[in-house]
């Protein structure tokens, strides 16, 4: 059974008549007789009385409103496709890490809304995992999030790397480690830390950087948004080691104050080096087809960028962005 000969069947009974139904279709009458003969032995039953006028058989009768729904849903499923392939998509479900939602992202949402009007932009902030997570189960468009090259290296994917940063010390303006301008990984080690739950990019880094480390990460709290790091952290107590996009407001904070970490091994531990992580735009083959989808992708790619330049460059004044929630 082929859609053209169900629609040839519709056809036919909607005009009463073989010619007729031929002439809407645009095609022979010869080819209309013929697509109803093969639905006819594939179905084993007649469908048409022959005669001056083409009336529905008892089976035809049946078949017809089934017939309707079907042609009327493959109908509707083109339609939808065109939209989609003309972008006339309803909305943009976009994941991203939270430090970009606090302060990279919010420019570019308000572009793409001034483009696209018509879409409904929606935006959820999640840990990395969780994120790829979602954008593998269809449930968003793009995620923007902390390289994971185990979660990102499928087929169907496509990462383009937007930025590296560097990971500092959040610590209380009075806190021991304040006093250093580079902090020695032999001290920070030595305190306890606020820290990002699991499933969370920067959980993963920093732990996995204790253990190369042969140190114990001394987890005091997890919590998962960036008030809540400056919140606790502000007490005096713990410590935080975050990126540098989420320090933003912290920067501006005189009760807290941000150290880069030493890169130079002169403690003995197994590994020393600076930490830094990778933040990359993830989204699939076929919805890059899609044009809000490759618009906002290419706002992405234009504006985050130069952000961070600009905020590393030393004549420019920091960026201070309210959160998004």
């Amino acid at each position: 059974m082929r859609l053209e000969q169900l629609q040839a069947f519709l056809a036919i009974a909607q005009t009463g008549s073989f010619q007729q139904a031929a002439l809407t279709s645009g095609v022979t009458q010869s080819t209309i007789s013929r697509q109803i003969q093969a639905l006819e032995a594939d179905l084993g039953i007649e469908l048409f009385h022959r005669t001056s006028h083409a009336k529905l058989t008892l089976g035809g009768e049946r078949l017809l409103p089934r017939v309707r729904k079907i042609c009327q849903e493959w109908q509707t499923a083109k339609e939808e496709l065109a939209d989609l392939i003309a972008g006339k998509q309803p909305e943009l479900c976009i994941a991203a890490i939270h430090s970009l939602c606090a302060s990279y992202l919010p420019p570019v949402l308000q572009k793409f809304c001034h483009d696209y009007p018509e879409v409904q932009l929606r935006v959820t902030s999640l840990g990395s995992d969780r994120a790829l997570k979602v954008l593998k189960d269809g449930l968003v468009d793009l995620a923007i999030v902390m390289n994971n090259r185990f979660l990102t290296t499928s087929r169907e994917m496509v990462v383009q790397v937007l930025y590296d940063e560097p990971i500092e010390v959040l610590t209380a303006a009075n806190h021991p480690l304040a006093q250093y301008e580079f902090i020695p990984w032999s001290e920070l080690i030595r305190y306890p830390q606020v820290v990002f739950k699991d499933g969370y990019g920067m959980q993963r880094l920093i732990q996995d950087r204790f253990e190369r480390m042969e140190a114990t990460l001394q987890s005091a709290l997890e919590v998962n948004t960036l008030d809540a790091f400056r919140g606790i952290v502000r007490q005096g107590e713990l410590i935080a080691l975050l990126p540098q996009s989420a320090l933003l407001e912290s920067r501006l904070d005189p009760t807290l104050a941000i150290r880069s970490l030493a890169s130079n091994n002169t403690s003995g531990l197994a590994d020393g080096s600076s930490l830094t992580r990778r933040v990359v735009m993830v989204t699939t083959q076929d919805r890059l087809q899609i044009p809000p989808i490759k618009h906002f992708w290419q706002l992405v790619l234009e504006n985050i960028p130069l952000q961070i330049d600009q905020q590393r460059s030393p004549l420019s004044p920091a960026i201070l962005l309210d959160n998004v929630s």
